[in-house]
């Protein structure tokens, strides 16, 4: 999507129109539960944060601001507020709100590595690539290439400095591409 229809999508949406809403919450509503599975595994926290995060969105609309990223501007927020209802739980597991404040990694599953039954060679050869990657290496590539996001979005999303972030993108490639021209 174009960012300048994101711009107006986002500006018909704190305007009131419905249909900017709808489209929004079908555009992102897949991936922000994928997002929020690498931190719980309690679907119900996961759909009750989206169905919060939505409400805010609509309570405040008229007070938000300007953006040309939603799926940025979804992401973020969806993830302080995953955060604060994990914290609110009663018998919280202390991993889970250490990976999404940062202190472990969020990266590519082992679900959605062997999501696809029928796998070619090369699919294969990739998913045990990126297996070879540390956390963050796995990270930094789903927000840079599944996401889209730009280095100034991940560094703000994983505490990194401008140039620590592309290193560690250039090394993620780098380990990827020597594994798959050994394989």
């Amino acid at each position: 999507m174009e960012m300048n229809s994101e711009k107006k999508i986002w500006a018909d949406f704190r305007k009131g129109e419905n249909y900017a809403l709808s489209h929004i919450y079908h555009q992102h509503v897949q991936l922000l539960f994928r997002y929020g599975k690498k931190f719980s595994k309690d679907d119900e926290l996961i759909k009750d944060t989206i169905q919060d995060l939505f409400f805010d969105l609509l309570r405040t609309r008229k007070n938000l601001g300007d953006t040309d990223n939603i799926k940025f501007y979804l992401i973020v927020s969806f993830r302080r507020k995953l955060l604060q209802n994990l914290k609110k739980q009663p018998l919280y597991v202390d991993s889970e709100v250490e990976n999404i404040s940062g202190t472990e990694s969020v990266g590519f599953s082992e679900q959605e590595l062997n999501g696809k039954e029928e796998l070619t060679s090369r699919e294969k050869m990739v998913q045990r690539g990126i297996r070879k990657l540390s956390q963050k290496q796995r990270e930094i590539l789903f927000y840079r290439f599944t996401c889209d996001f730009s280095y100034e979005q991940i560094c703000e999303i994983m505490s990194l400095k401008y140039d620590s972030a592309r290193k560690l993108n250039f090394r993620a490639l780098k380990v990827l591409k020597q594994y798959l021209s050994e394989s």
